[in-house]
């Protein structure tokens, strides 16, 4: 079981790396030595950016599904929810532009925020939590988390550190860093609204990686934010670079940017 399922995450990461998967709304099955089947994109429109689902069979050869792992998955039987949004293109490529699922994949673990957010509720001082990922160029991503003190609370500095660090079992899930804010952006319901978190987590890193930019005198910024096609999408503005100059500067920001998944685009002014 787990080395046919092996196979098909690493099909189907193997794809997301590359940026896109060849598809149609309704792809002809792939079938694989194991047994397994993957295929069938579905549920995408040219353009329109939705969830992804695929079809996943297992032929009767000693493969076992256990229930308990799979509750949620299948949204009709044999279809798969793989939690990726994406999009077909006009020559019915499938785009991956993020996820739909909350969840933060480092190097291929999977992280739940919701145990490492109740750590921090359970501080004193904690009013608000939010884990989400970060981008990285080696690991995928990276869990980050956003605190609101409550009003008028102060930590020492290292005190939230030490208190996660102390308090998660799983090393791997452990923040790499963590931010005050205030106030937490906040739906219309009141739920934190994560996509902000994540796009600021983005232009954090971003702004890190074009830092040599900066040294040299090049003024730049990052903007991240949704995008209808791509998701999400980093800008990066720069200012006063002469024209004559521009082709090295830009391969300069492809060289620090292209290792992401994110898309990203220059703008001159």
């Amino acid at each position: 079981m787990k080395k046919e399922l092996f196979l098909v995450t690493l099909v189907l990461v193997l794809l997301m790396l590359a940026g896109c998967a060849p598809g149609i709304n309704e792809l002809s099955n792939v079938p694989s030595p194991t047994g397994v089947v993957a295929g069938f994109w579905r549920g995408l429109w040219n353009g329109a950016i939705s969830p992804v689902t695929f079809i996943i069979s297992l032929f009767d050869k000693g493969v076992q599904m256990y229930d308990v792992h799979n509750n949620g998955a299948f949204v009709e039987p044999g279809w798969v929810n793989s939690g990726d949004l994406g999009r077909l293109d006009e020559d019915g490529y499938l785009w991956i532009t993020g996820r739909a699922k909350d969840l933060v994949i480092r190097g291929g673990h999977n992280i739940d925020p919701a145990p490492i957010e109740e750590v921090f509720f359970q501080h004193p001082a904690v009013a608000l939590a939010a884990l989400v990922s970060q981008p990285d160029a080696y690991a995928g991503e990276l869990p980050v988390a956003y605190i609101q003190l409550k009003p008028g609370a102060k930590v020492a500095p290292g005190e939230l550190e030490d208190w996660v660090r102390e308090r998660t079992p799983e090393r791997a899930a452990v923040p790499v860093q963590i931010t005050l804010i205030d106030p937490m952006p906040l739906t219309a319901v009141g739920k934190v609204f994560k996509p902000q978190l994540r796009w600021d987590a983005a232009q954090r890193m971003f702004t890190q990686r074009l830092a040599a930019l900066r040294e040299q005198g090049i003024s730049c910024e990052v903007s991240v934010g949704a995008h209808e096609t791509h998701g999400t999408l980093a800008i990066v503005t720069m200012k006063g670079v002469p024209i004559g100059s521009r082709d090295a500067v830009a391969q300069q920001v492809h060289e620090a940017l292209n290792p992401f998944v994110i898309r990203h685009e220059i703008r001159w002014t």
